[in-house]
């Protein structure tokens, strides 16, 4: 099944070397597509990172609560930004 994912945030030069698209097998969770983005290209989420699924907020990368996802969802990635 085909997930969307969206990179933001202060992480987003590693969007360039993320697909925007990636396959999953049917059935599988959350924890299953965070593992693959980290996985991609060794890429190191910060914990710290927000983790929503077709908008809704699922937590963080320490800290989400797991869920299964279907074909066309989309996983957004926000790493938190500070400024003044």
């Amino acid at each position: 099944m085909e997930i969307r994912l969206i990179v933001t945030g202060r992480m987003y030069h590693l969007a360039a070397e993320l697909p925007e698209q990636f396959d999953l097998p049917e059935g599988a969770t959350l924890r299953d597509a965070l593992e693959w983005v980290q996985s991609a290209d060794e890429v190191e989420l910060p914990g710290s990172c927000l983790v929503a699924v077709n908008g809704e907020h699922c937590g963080t990368i320490a800290t989400y609560t797991n869920r299964g996802l279907a074909a066309g969802d989309e996983l957004a990635l926000i790493a938190p930004v500070a400024g003044g």
